[in-house]
């Protein structure tokens, strides 16, 4: 399903179907990838799309990487946007810290 820009909420409980119907598993891989992963597969994609000339500053990589995040990692979310100005913050220390908190999160289950 292509998203138009409207209506949100419909086009993604059509989407996570769609994914559903094509491998279930490939639906958990969305839901839990490590960061690790989810990160190589953001530069992959920032690549592709630099081959195309489409140039994403690092302050907007940043915040597009803090927006995608589960619900479960908003408390973290929040502390990296209180503490560290998203705007001047690199994506490799982005990468650190998020990496770090998956360790301690896996750590306590």
């Amino acid at each position: 399903p292509f998203f138009d820009g409207n209506n949100y909420s419909h086009w993604k409980a059509k989407m996570t179907i769609f994914i559903q119907s094509l491998d279930y598993n490939l639906w958990d891989l969305i839901e839990n990838d490590d960061i690790k992963s989810m990160f190589s597969r953001f530069t992959n994609i920032i690549n592709a799309l630099q081959a195309l000339d489409k140039i994403y500053s690092n302050s907007e990589m940043v915040r597009k990487i803090l927006r995608c995040l589960p619900r479960s990692w908003m408390p973290k979310v929040t502390a990296i946007e209180e503490a560290k100005n998203p705007n001047v913050l690199a994506l490799e220390d982005l990468l650190g810290s998020l990496m770090t908190h998956e360790l301690s999160m896996q750590k306590k289950d």
